[in-house]
């Protein structure tokens, strides 16, 4: 399996982002200053990278050297380009299903949802490239190598995704509690795409508004909410089944 690839100090990790470097997230230490410091912010923001600022006990977790007050982590995984995969996509005989992932930020939470993406036979995952969990070890291993066989996508804006998969044709479901329709009530037999949110805070609302169809899932208990990548599964298993009929 591979593994995350670290890489320390301002001037290397900003040669790595001028080199097109799969670049998953940048530590940076809380209150760093100076000229080559902002250069790397500029070039996170240009590229919309995930960045964290954290004080310099959690950088001191990664090495004992001289890190600047810097760590990129680059991914183990190669991401594909959203428009081009949506293109290849279109020309398969099969109904294409995507799923889309709005902030979904713990590791293994993710690394489930691939695993099971992978088992029900979902073509693509487009994540955001700010606020998404990274692609990291922790992640292909809970995805039981399934992040190697599903195509990930990242794009700037999930929204505009939603709309360019509209214009492309597919039917968008987003995956909330704040609708009165059952996900057993919606049809997913055709070029689709189930949005899936955060575990604190659900799919944001503006991407919620932009969504085709609102689905939920019958709950009986007293807890009102399942962990989202139990729930993902339900989706995609309902799905599958569709599908298969």
């Amino acid at each position: 399996m591979e593994k995350n690839t670290e890489i320390y100090g301002l001037r290397a990790v900003i040669e790595a982002i001028q080199a097109n470097e799969p670049i998953d997230k940048v530590y940076l230490q809380k209150g760093l200053q100076g000229a080559l410091y902002k250069e790397l912010e500029t070039l996170i923001r240009k590229n919309g990278i995930s960045a964290s600022y954290v004080p310099l006990p959690r950088l001191n977790r990664f090495t004992q050297g001289n890190h600047q007050g810097v760590v990129a982590l680059t991914s183990p995984i190669a991401f594909h380009t959203f428009e081009t995969l949506v293109e290849q996509l279109g020309e398969q005989e099969t109904p294409p299903l995507l799923l889309l992932l709005d902030q979904i930020s713990d590791v293994r939470n993710f690394g489930a949802i691939i695993r099971t993406a992978e088992c029900t036979g979902v073509d693509a995952i487009v994540i955001q490239k700010k606020g998404a969990a990274p692609v990291s070890a922790d992640t292909i291993k809970t995805s039981a190598g399934a992040a190697f066989r599903v195509p990930i996508a990242k794009v700037d804006h999930l929204k505009d995704a939603v709309f360019y998969l509209q214009a492309s044709g597919y039917r968008v479901i987003a995956a909330t509690e704040k609708t009165n329709q059952s996900l057993y009530d919606v049809s997913l037999t055709g070029p689709a795409a189930i949005i899936m949110g955060s575990e604190d805070t659900g799919i944001s609302p503006s991407i919620l508004k932009s969504a085709d169809e609102l689905a939920k899932l019958p709950l009986k208990g007293e807890i009102g909410s399942l962990n989202v990548s139990v729930a993902c599964g339900v989706f995609l298993y309902e799905a599958l089944r569709q599908r298969q009929d």
